[in-house]
């Protein structure tokens, strides 16, 4: 069954849904939730007995104060998220620091990598996942390393059975130098893992085409990188990323390379919808510390865009009226 939910379909495997099942599915708390089917207005005390059909309209506003900006959340295959800064959890000295960065964050959404483990459990970042509290955090497996699509799809199986979780963060690496993604094998891994039910969030490069066909194939957003994995370079391509967030219809999220909170704040500006930051946290000399600062940021950004900013001026324009001006002529 497929709903439209604030405007964006999503794909149900039951054929029968009431509210409350509904949002318990979302991750939505029914607190201060207003709900709307087709167009009229659902009473609270009657959600448990409206039954939603194959096609059926659905609206969810979170009803706020007036003047708080919690009232623009951020909207991926129909789940609603406060927070606009995605973390990843590689790199960092110790779980206990994670898990204070992640607290100073505020953020909702944690990639984790999928590795093979030792036959008695250690590995590469074992136990991480007690760091994370999965009834906070939506766990976001990433086929980062995978160099063909058929491994990026076999990994990505691999962690919904692992995980229990058919969300995904989608890499098909075209050139192992410099991580830059191939973007042809990322559309057609896409396509495969939307038919398999994924929730899928490719990372790309800034080219709209490949942007375009990405939406095309299902990917829930587009991820487009600022510059090369862990670089720290800061987003290269301003007008490429505002192209596609003008153009595509899924959220934005800049992914790799951003390095300081400025570049948060620019990536936001320039239309995203979200970022993704690992590498300029963890290796920061205060990682819980840079969270904040990379949470602000973010909001800051995302603000500034929101207001629109003033038109760019070739000359002065004085802010003071011009007449009345005390002493002219002396």
């Amino acid at each position: 069954m497929q709903l439209i939910i604030n405007q964006q379909p999503c794909e149900f495997v039951s054929d029968t849904l009431d509210v409350p099942t509904l949002l318990a599915d979302r991750g939505v708390r029914e607190e201060a939730i207003a709900v709307a089917v087709n167009g009229q207005v659902v009473p609270r005390r009657k959600w448990s007995t409206v039954t939603l059909a194959d096609g059926d309209r659905v609206e969810l506003v979170k009803v706020v104060a007036g003047g708080d900006w919690d009232d623009d959340p951020l909207l991926i295959a129909g789940k609603s998220f406060t927070s606009r800064l995605l973390m990843g959890s590689g790199r960092f000295v110790s779980p206990a620091v994670l898990r204070s960065a992640l607290e100073a964050s505020a953020t909702e959404i944690v990639t984790v990598a999928i590795r093979t483990t030792g036959v008695d459990g250690s590995g590469p970042d074992a136990g991480i996942l007690a760091a994370l509290d999965r009834r906070r955090y939506q766990l976001l497996p990433n086929t980062a390393g995978a160099t063909s699509v058929r491994q990026a799809v076999f990994m990505a199986e691999l962690a919904r059975e692992a995980l229990d979780t058919n969300w995904v963060k989608l890499e098909v690496i075209g050139d192992e130098r410099t991580l830059w993604p191939d973007v042809s094998g990322t559309v057609e891994a896409t396509k495969i893992l939307v038919r398999e039910g994924f929730v899928v969030l490719p990372y790309t490069t800034t080219d709209l085409v490949t942007a375009l066909r990405l939406e095309e194939a299902g990917a829930a957003t587009v991820m487009p990188l600022g510059s090369m994995i862990g670089s720290g370079q800061g987003v290269q391509d301003w007008d490429g990323v505002r192209r596609i967030a003008e153009r595509v219809g899924v959220p934005v999220v800049v992914d790799a390379g951003i390095g300081a909170p400025s570049d948060a704040v620019r990536a936001m500006e320039a239309g995203a919808d979200a970022c993704l930051i690992n590498t300029a946290i963890s290796r920061s000399d205060d990682p819980p510390l840079m969270a904040a600062a990379m949470r602000q940021a973010v909001i800051a950004g995302r603000l500034g865009y929101r207001a629109g900013r003033m038109p760019r001026s070739e000359h002065a324009i004085p802010s003071s009226p011009v007449a009345g001006l005390v002493g002219a002529g002396l």
